[in-house]
């Protein structure tokens, strides 16, 4: 009876564990996110109908479609958390805080259709006191921020790529492995360079309706242990979800429950 009590107890334990992860999951916007992900993939795919031929351009769309397909974003994203993040409780408790609430709205605004489009050609920049400026240095530092906007933009740059491996399918061997992912190794490297150059006057607009109290508790939270084992997750979730350079044979949809 005591071994069955305990295992009891462990079931329910693992079955709340679970649920923390869930919770944790949609807490920190990540189904929104997904949404305004694939807003943007709409509009990538869109930039080439006028510049494909209709039965290529078609084969992109259902190729990108495929990969990015909302349910399969979500199965890897969240088995990617659960499988990089020890304990979902601390980054949970911080996301269903106001502050953290807050944070979420600030973010899922910045990705929102409308506002990519409003600053297509760039953020204007932001006047911010020397202790302001400082408080977002230090979050630029503990957020893996230019490295999350860079697989995002290599997610969206390569809608072609699967349609394009389809049509020449002896373009991989030509390459070669090494070299194919060296080329996307390379091409992300210089990307997360770009996005460092003026991640201080990103971050500022983003989180412009922080007060510099709540800008300090962020950063607070982002440079603790619990913080910073949340984004290290966060960002390997986000790659097993967006699966840049990953075979399709490779991006089978989880299976149910996971």
């Amino acid at each position: 009876m005591r071994v069955f009590c305990s295992v009891l107890l462990l079931l329910v334990s693992l079955s709340s564990w679970a649920d923390d992860f869930l919770q944790l999951y949609q807490a920190a916007g990540w189904p929104q996110q997904r949404v305004h992900f694939n807003d943007a993939l709409s509009a990538a795919q869109e930039r080439y109908r006028s510049t494909l031929p209709p039965a290529v351009y078609q084969a992109l769309v259902a190729n990108s479609n495929q990969r990015f397909a909302a349910a399969a974003i979500d199965q890897r994203v969240q088995r990617g958390l659960r499988e990089n993040l020890a304990n979902p409780a601390p980054a949970l408790g911080f996301f269903q805080s106001p502050l953290g609430r807050k944070i979420v709205e600030a973010e899922l605004l910045a990705s929102r259709r409308d506002q990519l489009a409003k600053y297509s050609n760039g953020l204007p920049r932001v006047e911010a006191d020397a202790t302001r400026r400082l408080l977002i240095r230090h979050l630029a530092q503990a957020l893996p921020a230019k490295e999350a906007a860079a697989e995002v933009s290599l997610a969206l740059a390569g809608v072609a790529a699967d349609s394009l491996s389809q049509m020449l399918p002896g373009l991989p061997g030509l390459l070669g492995g090494g070299s194919a992912q060296g080329m996307l190794n390379g091409q992300r490297q210089r990307l997360m360079e770009q996005i460092g150059a003026d991640l201080d006057n990103s971050l500022l607009h983003i989180y412009r309706e922080l007060s510099d109290p709540e800008l300090e508790e962020f950063v607070s939270f982002a440079q603790s242990a619990d913080g910073k084992a949340y984004y290290q997750a966060a960002l390997a979730a986000l790659r097993a979800g967006l699966a840049v350079g990953e075979s399709p044979s490779n991006l089978a949809p989880a299976p149910q429950g996971i």
